[in-house]
């Protein structure tokens, strides 16, 4: 879908490449002819959000968190922790102290 006139111009493309290297970062699968589209829709938001760059936010308080936050609910005070074998020892896999994780990277 094309953006609307006057909203923002497409100026930020991403290439095909740019998309395949993305897509295999984020483990996502895809069609080859999915490619253009993709690299269409990511060219659209970035070029979005590049837009938002050029608003004028002068008169904008910073701020950490959209709501107000007064910190931590209780004190933050040191206890005695659990042994690691205490700690691990409801977890599936049979090794006492350790987590077996799936392998995440190649």
């Amino acid at each position: 879908m094309p953006p609307q006139p006057g909203l923002y111009d497409r100026r930020v493309r991403i290439e095909l490449p740019e998309v395949r290297r993305i897509a295999k970062l984020a483990q996502l699968e895809y069609d080859d002819a999915e490619l253009p589209l993709l690299a269409d829709q990511l060219s659209e938001i970035l070029t979005y959000m590049e837009s938002l760059s050029r608003l004028d936010t002068t008169a904008v308080e910073p701020t950490f968190h959209s709501l107000e936050h007064e910190g931590p609910l209780r004190e933050d005070s040191p206890a005695p922790g659990l042994a690691a074998d205490e700690a691990t020892g409801g977890a599936p896999g049979g090794h006492p102290g350790r987590f077996i994780v799936p392998r995440i990277v190649g």
